[in-house]
């Protein structure tokens, strides 16, 4: 409602003695002037701008007669005040003006501005007038006066005799006798036939105040009892006089009374305000609410507060502020919600921690509008010995002004039925609907992505004209700040009412005459061009937007008429152009609905009028008609205790049980709060409505009001909306109560399911109450959403360090900020409803917002709210919820993450308590699996591990293991990898006694984290360490020997998880899944020449070519060659055709891993490897796994600048075209661009160009490759150099079968394969057959030798692996323009150690041909 701005502001008063120090302060009715007393002095300030008036100095002669003054009360009318002495004198001053047009202060223009242009009452607006103070009169009461109270036309005196005394403002008793409080009867209630008497001697009272709206005072006695007085008839004599009393209170010391609300609030010694109504029937008095600081948000502070001091309520009534004898302000709504204290936080504590002295105050008193709380401080006593240097400004007990923002909903509640945060200050407004201007679509949130789009046809797009998107209204913590038209202000501070439009890009502001209104898309105030009419209406009841008119009820001061006027934005502001209507009563309340404006008016009639829009050739106007008159005198007691009025389609039938549908979206009825009870009057549908519909269309409206029912209490805000939206009934046909301390409550919709016929017995409507943390200022219907703004506070005493500074305002208080906040509220609605056995309900309500990008979250809270409450709570829950939340959450398929997200935030004790309720953890799990969701698998695995044996966590592990490598999630691999050996580290290095919960993961996962380093071997190589090291870097090795298996207690454990491994790349090979392979081991660090080793016999081995050939086309995108055009005669026979066709079916093929390998992009992914995008982790190979980090050192070396060692085919970027034969010639690479080419060349590189695949694919192939010949599995390498149509490949290969030993199986199966190749292509595929006949001389002598089955003598594999390194230039360099990339040659040498099988001795050649940097096969 209200909150802090920036900091307090110190009036300089004029220094004198202690006796001129002020100590009361107390403004006027209209709060343009404040009376400022210190003992011996009497000044007068004007509000805008603050300064001082007038002061008057008591002569010390008469100021020893008089005594100090205490108390000042003004005449309600401005020309007197009162003030007290201390020995019981009331002295009488004239306030009078000082010669017609004398001001104390003119603002000074330049020559020809226009306010020059006499404007009427300008001059007293602008400047402070100069007054003059007169004693008149002096009464002598002869008894200390305790309380002061003005009273219509006269001045109500307690004194310290027990007397009340009633003196007239002219200083006469009128011949009335005081009356003695002795003989007021008082009881529990105005029915009992007698009360009792006030029955000792000594009773006065110590403060009252005077309610009007209940017609009699608060009183608080010096013995702290508490009571109310009222005349009986309307004569105030002790004859008339009754009291009531509650019995229970005996420590009260102030009072302030709300009179739109009937409250009175007692302040009490124990530093509680007990807040009082009177009851209607019996006129008693019931406590309405407390308002006391917790022990739980003040723990140091909330029972040390002192007595209460005094009590204010704002002048709109929606807030009191409260403080205590020990200090300190707090500020609470009227129904008791904590806005602000200043007890905690920054205003306590400097920000190096040490605690500040409160602010002690000793008189406050509200400012015009709430903007301004004027405070007297009491620094005074106790600081003056603290500091010796009196002259320090702030020890003075001085006037400090506190400024304020607060929410438009304080004085024109017709604004809750829209969905922005409005809040005003006194010079300008705070929205939450972002820049209108920009497109505010760009920082929208994910959950409204179709707003972004709607941004491009214009800014306004997505509002569809009736509610802002999410993201408007969320975007940013941020306001949007309007500057109120300084012009306007001028003249017409302080601003009263103001109204934004329905979708955020409007808004209008009334001061003390006229209004002006802002567009927020030009950035433009509008003003009446003619001042006289601005000056010459005030707005009396509110205003509000209707799509493009302001509609406002005004008091036409020259006609002396109220009216109804509406005029449109979009023309000049004139009445020319406005529709005025004649009002018979003042208008108090104005609201919108539909096409609708409702009144509520001075003589407690509600008058509905309907608004059109009317075009009468060039202007447009809009038209109203009274369309019904309801009176409710009869109701309400005063037409001043009428909170708000609105018009809603809400009523208790939902609208299925009526006989006609459309019917349930009108006006259905009214809804007042009236003092804090809302009130329903609903149409009456009892009578006939047939002949009614038959007739004029407007009498269906006019169905008469039934009487008023009362739906809630303690009510401060309303809200509901006019739309309709089929998904979102509940919470589009509900009521939002915002309760004060209550909290809030919504009054739902039930509704039948699939439009059965309702229960009789069942009602159609729900009240539901529910807390929420943050004080509501607008609800989001369908966001299940509430609003609001906090105060929040920054600090900046560390920039003031001297000590002569430390008492600086900024130093004493931080400065205060407003920021907006939000809440979900719809987990506490749907628990409401389970509590109440209204699971179907709860249901159809969580399934209309499960769209909703935060509903996840929830099901969450609610899950961890119940169980919170349920699981700690001391005594035994007779019928516990949690159950019932557990088979409510399983509805959605967002149940198993729900689950675990609520444990893993809720500590462990409660687990046991959770699972009973859910189910176990391991079918969780199990169920997880199926459902293929594994991350949240993962996450029940950490729960199984602290709740079962190792072995049941390693079991599960392992399948959600297994699980994973099938799907290639390699990150949660890795994971995975790391936790199985954390369970077995842990549990070999200390055995749990027993297996309770906790032990594995204390001792396994911690102990594996403190191990983690990494080792010399690595840091010797310079290699980055991977985040999850496979081997526990502990038992390295320190030298780069590749021995991998220490003695240690894990070699278990790594032989499972490597069994596990291997298991995979077996399946991987068997099922020619080459480029899965490629990307498991390259991303789990899997050592794939040694383990192809073993396999070269078995899993190794092609079994069938032409299938493993057709499927690495597909899996690498790689298009099958095509024959030249000149081969054959027609470009559709077999060949061109269908290779078009294998292609795009190859294209279609899923995608491997969401690798995006869209070929368009090839050549800028030129660098981008294996790891390409297929995880975030992809620079972190792991490298202790391999058999020596030197491997992976010459794997992820960088790519070498003078050209990579890929063919011709990487230079140009032919992709989906590939199949056509006139290519872009253009990119060839610089290597080539000297080379003289003939005709014929060119066509034989056009077509070799035609058939290359991705340039990613291609890199990945020949680290394939390279792998399969380090590993000696010739038989694939010939698979890969058939794909590639690499003549020297081939060759390469079959120059190095006949020149090793090699498994006799093997070349007969290489044999048998080529042969089944080249009858594949003769019959299916005949652009193979041109590069088969390339190699056929090689083939032909291969098959000769594998007939005559010659045995070469053993090759030695050192001397070769060194030879090709020492002799040519580096193989990338020698690249001859007749090999199309060839391979480097030190492969030759390389490949040759496969003839060897002693693994170390094949690891150790292998390192050192890595350590001479041979081969580059740089994946880049």
């Amino acid at each position: 409602m209200y909150f802090l701005s920036g900091w307090p502001k110190r009036l300089l008063c004029p220094l004198g003695s202690p006796a001129e120090a002020p100590i009361h302060v107390q403004s006027d009715p209209q709060r343009t002037f404040f009376a400022v007393l210190a003992p011996v002095r009497l000044s007068i300030w004007y509000s805008r701008p603050s300064v001082l008036i007038v002061t008057y100095k008591e002569p010390e002669k008469s100021s020893s007669q008089f005594g100090f003054y205490k108390q000042a009360e003004w005449r309600p009318d401005s020309t007197m005040i009162a003030v007290s002495t201390a020995y019981g004198y009331i002295l009488f001053f004239h306030i009078t003006s000082t010669r017609g047009d004398k001001y104390l202060y003119e603002p000074v223009y330049p020559k020809g501005s226009p306010q020059m242009k006499g404007t009427p009452h300008f001059k007293e607006e602008q400047c402070a007038p100069a007054l003059n103070l007169e004693m008149k009169k002096i009464l002598d009461l002869q008894a200390p006066i305790m309380s002061l109270q003005s009273m219509l036309e006269d001045l109500l005196v307690a004194t310290s005799d027990g007397l009340l005394h009633l003196i007239h403002w002219e200083g006469m008793t009128n011949g009335r006798k005081a009356i003695n409080l002795c003989t007021v009867p008082f009881s529990v209630d105005l029915q009992s036939s007698r009360g009792s008497f006030l029955g000792f001697a000594d009773v006065h009272i110590r403060d009252m105040e005077y309610c009007a709206t209940l017609d009699g005072f608060a009183v608080v006695f010096n013995d702290g009892k508490i009571g109310f007085i009222t005349p009986v008839s309307s004569r105030f004599t002790a004859e008339q006089l009754h009291g009531v009393w509650p019995q229970d209170v005996v420590d009260g010391t102030c009072v302030a009374v709300n009179n739109k609300y009937r409250l009175m609030a007692f302040g009490c010694a124990s530093g509680s305000v007990q807040v009082y109504t009177i009851d209607n029937t019996t006129g008693a008095m019931l406590l309405s609410h407390k308002l006391e600081l917790t022990a739980k948000q003040y723990p140091d502070i909330w029972n040390k507060t002192g007595a209460v001091k005094l009590v204010r309520w704002s002048p709109d009534n929606s807030v009191v502020i409260v403080t205590w004898e020990n200090g300190g302000l707090s500020l609470w709504s009227v129904f008791g919600a904590q806005l602000i204290c200043t007890l905690g936080g920054d205003f306590a504590y400097r920000s190096d921690g040490t605690k500040k002295d409160p602010l002690k105050i000793n008189s406050m008193s509200w400012g015009a509008e709430g903007y301004h709380l004027w405070v007297i401080s009491g620094f005074g006593a106790q600081s003056t010995e603290i500091e010796s240097d009196s002259k320090s400004i702030v020890k003075q007990p001085g006037i400090l002004l506190f400024q304020f923002i607060k929410s438009v909903l304080t004085v024109n509640p017709c604004m809750s039925n829209q969905e922005q945060v409005l809040l005003q200050g006194e010079d300008r407004l705070y929205l939450n609907c972002g820049e209108a201007s920009q497109t505010q679509h760009a920082r929208g949130s994910s959950a409204h992505p179709e707003h972004k789009a709607a941004g491009a046809k214009s800014p306004f797009a997505d509002s569809g004209v009736e509610s802002q998107g999410l993201s408007t209204l969320l975007g940013h913590r941020h306001w949007h700040v309007v500057q109120i038209s300084n012009t306007y202000l001028e003249s017409n501070w302080p601003i009263r009412f103001s109204a934004i439009d329905k979708l955020g890009q409007n808004i209008a502001v009334v001061g003390k005459f006229g209004f002006a209104h802002y567009s927020l898309l030009t950035k433009k105030w509008k003003l009446f061009g003619n001042i006289t009419q601005e000056q010459n209406m005030i707005v009396t009841g509110g205003l509000a937007w209707w799509n493009d008119f302001v509609v406002l009820a005004c008091y036409n001061i020259s006609d002396h008429q109220e009216e109804l006027r509406v005029y449109l934005r979009t023309s000049n502001l004139d009445n020319a152009f406005a529709h005025i209507t004649k009002a018979q009563a003042e208008t108090l309340l104005l609201s919108v609905f539909r096409d609708m404006v409702i009144v509520f008016r001075a003589d407690c009639s509600i008058c509905l009028y309907s608004i059109e829009r009317k075009s009468d050739g060039p202007t447009t106007t809009a038209g109203i008609q009274v369309l019904q008159e309801v009176s409710m005198s009869r109701y309400i007691p005063h037409p001043f205790l009428v909170v708000s009025v609105t018009l809603t389609s809400v009523s208790t039938e939902n609208g299925i049980t009526l006989k006609m549908p459309q019917q349930a979206r009108d006006a259905e009825s009214i809804m007042l709060n009236l003092a804090g009870q809302l009130i329903m009057m609903q149409r009456d549908r009892s009578g006939p409505q047939i002949r009614e519909k038959d007739s004029h269309p407007n009498q269906r409206k006019l169905l008469p009001f039934c009487p008023p029912v009362v739906l809630a209490q303690s009510v401060e805000n309303v809200w509901t909306t006019c739309r309709a939206n089929k998904q979102k009934r509940h919470l589009l046909e509900a009521l939002w109560l915002s309760c004060g301390g209550a909290g809030m409550k919504v009054w739902l919709p039930l509704f039948p399911r699939d439009h059965r016929k309702p229960h009789s017995f069942l009602s159609q409507r729900i009240m539901l109450p529910f807390h929420i943390n943050i004080y509501p200022l607008a609800v989001l219907f369908e966001d299940a959403l509430v609003l609001g703004a906090v105060n929040d506070t920054l600090l900046y005493d560390s920039l003031y360090t001297r000590n002569s500074a430390r008492e600086q305002l900024e130093v004493l208080f931080p400065y205060c900020v407003v920021e907006r906040t939000s809440q979900i509220y719809l987990h506490h609605i749907l628990r409401q409803l389970l509590v109440r056995n209204l699971g179907e309900q709860a249901l159809l309500l969580a399934q209309s917002c499960a769209a909703l990008p935060y509903f996840p979250h929830v099901l969450e809270l609610m899950l961890h709210e119940v169980l919170e409450e349920e699981a700690t709570s001391r005594e035994p829950i007779p019928d516990p919820l949690l159950p019932t939340v557990a088979k409510f959450i399983t509805e959605f398929p967002l149940f198993l993450q729900t689950v675990v997200h609520c444990a893993r935030k809720t500590e462990y004790a409660l687990w046991n308590y959770l699972f009973a309720a859910v189910g176990n953890p391991k079918d969780l799990f199990e169920e997880c699996l199926m459902a293929q969701d594994l991350d949240t698998a993962a996450s029940y695995l950490i729960i199984l591990q602290n709740m079962e044996v190792p072995a049941v966590s390693r079991q599960h592990a392992t399948l959600l293991f297994n699980t994973a490598l099938e799907q290639g999630k390699w990150d949660l691999c890795r994971h995975m990898i790391r936790f199985l050996k954390a369970i077995g580290s842990g549990e070999s290095e200390t055995p749990p006694s027993t297996p309770t919960a906790q032990e594995p993961s204390s001792s396994g996962g911690f102990e594996f984290f403190r191990n983690r380093s990494i080792s010399l071997s690595q840091s010797a190589e310079n290699v980055p360490a991977s985040k999850f090291s496979l081997q526990k870097t502990l038992s390295m090795p320190s030298g780069p020997s590749g021995k991998r298996w220490s003695k240690d207690s894990d070699c278990a454990e790594n032989m499972y998880i490597d069994m596990m491994l291997w298991r995979h790349a077996r399946r991987l090979l068997e099922e020619v899944r080459l480029k899965d392979l490629g990307c498991f081991a390259a991303q789990l660090g899997f050592e794939l020449i040694s383990w192809l080793c073993k396999e070269r016999t078995r899993a190794a081995r092609v079994d069938n070519f032409v299938l493993a050939l057709k499927r690495l086309h597909k899996d690498f995108l790689w298009p099958l060659p095509i024959t030249p055009a000149s081969s054959v005669s027609s470009p559709f026979k077999n060949g061109k055709y269908r290779t078009g066709e294998q292609l795009l079916k190859s294209q279609s093929a899923d995608p491997f891993l969401n690798l995006e390998m869209d070929p368009a992009v090839s050549t800028v992914q030129r660098s981008q490897s294996w790891l390409g995008s297929i995880g975030p982790a992809h620079h972190e190979i792991d490298t202790t796994s391999s058999p020596g980090p030197q491997m992976q050192d010459a794997f992820l070396s960088p790519l070498s600048a003078k050209g990579d060692e890929c063919s011709i085919g990487s230079a140009t970027d032919l992709t989906e075209s590939s199949s056509m034969v006139d290519g872009d010639w253009t990119m060839v690479d610089e290597n080539f661009s000297t080379l003289s080419l003939t005709q014929s060349e060119l066509e034989h590189i056009s077509m070799e160009l035609a058939s290359k695949g991705p340039h990613k694919s291609q890199v990945q192939l020949r680290y394939l490759l390279h792998m399969f010949m380090e590993a000696g599995c010739l038989d694939w390498c010939i698979v890969i150099g058939l794909i590639l149509r690499e003549s020297s490949v081939i060759s390469q290969i079959l120059l190095l079968i006949q020149s090793s030993e090699v498994d006799g199986e093997m070349l007969q199966n290489i044999k048998t394969g080529l042969h089944a190749v080249d009858r594949w292509a003769s019959t299916d595929c005949p652009g193979y057959k041109p590069f088969l006949n390339i190699i056929k001389p090689q083939v032909q002598k291969f098959s000769e030798l594998t007939e005559e089955q010659v045995q070469p003598e053993a090759f030695q594999p050192i001397t070769a692996g060194k030879t090709p390194e020492h002799t040519g230039p580096r193989a990338e360099e020698s690249r001859g323009p007749s090999g199309h990339g060839s391979l480097p040659q030190g492969e030759v040498g390389g490949s040759g150690l496969v003839g060897r099988n002693e693994e170390d001795a094949a690891r150790a050649e292998e390192e050192e041909s890595f350590q001479d940097g041979t081969y580059d096969c740089s994946v880049s």
